[in-house]
């Protein structure tokens, strides 16, 4: 079963149940780019959902709607924002038209709902259209911009959450291993001794750094262009429509957006995206370092480093038995690859904007979300498959303290940069220990070096 729906190219078949319109059915038709729907975003449909409802808020307040119509479609708008009606939104992430086809696409589900609250069928516009009511004081080139922004200051602040739960874990390992002895290494040769507590510390400290710079960057993102209309200038939008709007979304959302100082500047310019998209090209570059070293530091487990054992979660290899394979941070690894490509995505469609508008925040909105919800998961599976069960292997690491040429310069400040140059020059000649070595020379009595030696003082813990 369809019905007949009418746009300027003409007459269009819609499937009778559809919520959906002609808009819609073009789109589906024009972009079978990426097989991925809005509605894999639910965070932008409720965002669209509330940018709809202030706006019939405002326009209600104005007298521009009819009360029973801007109920109805304040009623349709809570609902998706409730998680109804979201496999109505159907037309391709990518698309042209500067996100013309996801609003048009929110119109007419609005539109087609609202008109069955009102005891309506789908598609009989002359009550509630989708243009001349839904998208009444509006244009795409204001509301879904909003709706990017509130959508991905939600996506935030999961993925900020998500941050605090692996910052924890670390920080927990980090307490557990407070005290166990290991060498410190730099560009992977021996450095000074250390402990693990404190290499498992650093990974917590730059999780919460880089948490603090996210929290900073989506602040930018609160100042939006709702009324702003085709270019900024607010054509075809009421007097007082715009400062009603967003004083509703806020009330919608919770959050504290503020209308942009300048509507034709915030229309066009995308640097609070790029910036935000640095952030999180930032947290992927420092949490896949911090991946490398869990990789290195369990690598063997007979000829590798051997420090640390990382949960086994799964079987290695279909040919070699018992092999485990550090399959946690490589996923993290590979998450934050697709974070970085991201960035460079943002950057190109952010840079490709023209004169009054950029064309290309589809792109946008696909990349940042990607990166978000990628970056929370990959957060919550490394916190919880593996951080949270990493074990240590103190005498391995203990080994490498006492047989590392790296040990001699704690001594340094004991018995010279002489002495202490030709005892590892012998060390590592002969493969003889550098304690063993100053005690033979007489350099140190072996009581003080047996101090020198204690944990607390080689890794200067207090």
């Amino acid at each position: 079963m369809h019905r007949v729906e009418h746009d300027l190219l003409g007459d269009k078949e819609v499937p009778a149940d559809a919520y959906w319109g002609v808009h819609t059915a073009r789109a589906r038709e024009n972009f079978p780019i990426t097989g991925t729907a809005i509605s894999a975003y639910p965070h932008l449909i409720e965002a669209l959902a509330s940018v709809k409802e202030a706006a019939a808020h405002a326009n209600a307040d104005l007298g521009l709607l009819e009360p029973d119509v801007a109920d109805a479609i304040r009623r349709a708008c809570r609902e998706i924002r409730e998680g109804a009606l979201h496999d109505q939104f159907v037309v391709d992430v990518i698309q042209g038209g500067a996100g013309t086809s996801t609003n048009m696409n929110a119109n007419e589900v609005i539109a087609n709902r609202a008109l069955e609250l009102l005891g309506l069928e789908k598609g009989d516009y002359a009550r509630v259209h989708p243009n001349e009511h839904v998208n009444l004081g509006q244009s795409t080139n204001d509301a879904y911009p909003t709706a990017v922004n509130v959508a991905t200051i939600i996506a935030v602040r999961e993925l900020a959450e998500a941050m605090i739960v692996l910052e924890q874990a670390f920080a927990a390992k980090a307490v557990e291993f407070h005290d166990l002895l290991k060498m410190g290494r730099t560009q992977l040769q021996d450095a000074v001794p250390m402990t693990l507590g404190q290499e498992f510390g650093t990974y917590a400290v730059m999780l919460g750094e880089d948490r603090l710079r996210l929290t900073e960057a989506v602040t930018l993102l609160h100042e939006i262009n709702l009324g702003a209309t085709a270019i900024g200038t607010g054509l075809n939008a009421a007097p007082g429509y715009a400062e009603a709007a967003v004083a509703h979304l806020r009330e919608i959302t919770g959050l504290p957006v503020v209308s942009a100082a300048d509507l034709i500047e915030a229309t066009q310019d995308c640097g609070a995206f790029v910036h935000l998209s640095g952030v999180l090209k930032r947290i992927a570059v420092k949490l896949s370092k911090s991946c490398n070293d869990l990789r290195l530091l369990s690598s063997g487990p007979r000829a590798g480093l051997n420090e640390i054992n990382l949960p086994p979660v799964q079987a290695g290899s279909s040919i070699m038995p018992g092999k485990i394979n550090p399959v946690i941070p490589e996923v993290v690894n590979q998450v934050a690859f697709e974070v970085i490509g991201n960035d460079v995505a943002v950057t190109m469609a952010a840079e490709a904007g023209q004169l009054q508008l950029n064309a290309f925040e589809p792109l946008i909105l696909h990349s940042l979300s990607e990166s978000i919800t990628h970056l929370r998961s990959a957060c919550l599976v490394l916190a919880e498959r593996c951080v949270s069960g990493i074990t240590a292997n103190a005498g391995v690491m203990r080994g490498y303290v006492e047989n590392s040429i790296g040990l001699v310069t704690a001594l340094n400040p004991s018995i010279g940069y002489a002495a202490a140059t030709e005892i590892a020059k012998e060390a590592l000649e002969t493969g003889r220990g550098v304690a063993e070595l100053v005690v033979e020379k007489g350099l140190l009595p072996a009581e003080e070096l047996a101090k020198l030696l204690k944990p607390e003082t080689l890794a200067r813990l207090s």
